[in-house]
């Protein structure tokens, strides 16, 4: 039986709304078909409509900002809510979570002692919870730059277990609901309209407004919680792992349509999906291409080519025209690669051999050398136009500005950078900024 809500949790204030509507236990038929997987939903104060809680803030008037985050508001039951007053101050924390919210305009940063939320253009901290104790979160997924934040312990000494959902809502100041499982969370994934859990094995769907099961996935053991949804309005399709190695599905929501592509041979380690779900960038564990889908036909549009050797692939994004893709990897450099997937262009072939380097290519191919060692398609593939060099020994995330031609990078080092690439010239990326955002002030 649900209970009310935990007062652990870190931002809620130590008075009481008279106003507030009693928590209140969700029962469906949907929550008892899955009882198996998680122990139970706790959902307080209804909202009465979803855009209720989706109040924006205007990330072009920061004094408006500041206000509507209450950045210098102390919150009473949180013994130390600012850092500059501890030793904090003195030290920086240990990332645990990077990830950028649904315009790429902000992203978030779980710590081992607490959140901060960014603004990436300009670059400045627009809010932060340091908890006390040092308690981590593993995992912060925002909801664009409205005040509802999904939130999983993590770390060493975790603010909540690591299998709950906790949704904060920090203009109420209080949590709206928690999601308990019997499995470790892996991630969450935030739309307006739902609520996606990433669990080990399986990925679940939930209505935002009422917390009721829509839908639950069976996938292949997804270790680093991969899962994308579209955001595009009245536009949902979610990409997961399949239940083989290399195969991703597609559910296209609106028209009941499950798509399975055979992306790679190896394992899945990285996709990208565009807002509106029509296009889909995959990149396996051999780390040398990535390869570009269309969703509803699972037709192969373009492969890209990140280089010979073997390399982690961390992070891709697409831009919001879907003229370029950028991508991350484990060789310290974020490339920039110009799409050729308008519409009219030729698709590289409807059913292709899912072996990453045994790609079916055109017969021009015969015309060119055979080199030993070298896949079929090495020479046909698209190499990157632009490329931004890092230090090797740190993780990158990508996505990309919104001024023309810029990329934002952000690493599990604290670093930040905003470049500028060549639309035409390619070449190495200019620095426009940089900045270490777990630097103490």
């Amino acid at each position: 039986m649900a209970t009310a809500v935990s007062s652990s949790s870190p931002f809620t204030e130590s008075t009481t709304n008279p106003d507030s509507a009693k928590p209140k236990t969700l029962v469906s038929s949907s929550t008892d078909s899955i009882e198996s997987q998680f122990s139970d939903i706790q959902f307080s104060s209804a909202p009465s409509s979803i855009q209720e809680q989706h109040k924006q803030f205007n990330s072009s008037d920061e004094e408006n900002l500041e206000n509507q985050l209450n950045l210098d508001r102390p919150c009473p039951q949180t013994p130390n809510p600012n850092p500059n007053s501890s030793d904090s101050a003195f030290s920086s924390p240990s990332l645990l979570h990077l990830s950028f919210n649904q315009d790429q305009g902000c992203f978030a940063a779980g710590t081992d002692n607490g959140v901060r939320i960014y603004n990436c253009d300009p670059f400045r901290e627009m809010f932060r919870r340091d908890f006390d104790h040092g308690r981590g979160i593993g995992v912060v997924e925002m909801l664009f730059r409205c005040k509802i934040l999904a939130l999983v312990g993590g770390g060493p000494d975790p603010q909540y277990p690591i299998n709950k959902v906790m949704i904060w809502d920090d203009e109420q100041k209080r949590s709206i609901g928690e999601f308990s499982f019997k499995s470790e969370v892996r991630n969450v994934r935030l739309r307006r309209d739902s609520i996606i859990v990433v669990l080990e094995h399986k990925i679940l769907m939930f209505n935002f407004a009422d917390l009721k099961l829509l839908d639950q996935i069976e996938t292949i053991p997804n270790p680093k919680g991969l899962c994308v949804v579209s955001q595009a309005s009245g536009s949902l399709v979610l990409v997961c792992p399949g239940l083989q190695k290399g195969q991703v599905r597609v559910e296209h929501y609106g028209s009941k349509r499950t798509e399975f592509i055979m992306a790679h041979d190896s394992r899945i380690v990285c996709f990208s999906l565009t807002r509106d779900g029509r296009t889909l960038a995959t990149a396996s564990s051999e780390g040398t291409t990535v390869r570009i889908f269309n969703t509803y036909d699972g037709t192969l549009l373009q492969e890209v080519r990140i280089g010979p050797d073997r390399a982690e692939i961390y992070s891709l994004a697409f831009s919001d025209s879907t003229q370029w893709l950028a991508v991350s990897s484990g060789k310290g450099t974020v490339h920039v690669f110009s799409l050729k997937i308008h519409p009219g262009f030729p698709a590289v072939s409807k059913l292709h051999n899912s072996h990453d380097n045994d790609v079916t290519v055109s017969p021009a191919s015969s015309s060119l050398p055979s080199l030993k060692g070298v896949p079929p398609n090495y020479f046909h593939s698209n190499w990157s136009g632009a490329q931004f060099h890092l230090n090797e020994l740190s993780q990158y995330i990508v996505a990309f500005g919104h001024q023309n031609n810029t990329v934002v990078i952000l690493g599990m080092d604290g670093s930040f950078y905003r470049c500028q690439f060549d639309p035409v010239n390619g070449g190495e990326m200019k620095q426009l900024e940089f900045s270490n955002f777990l630097k103490p002030e």
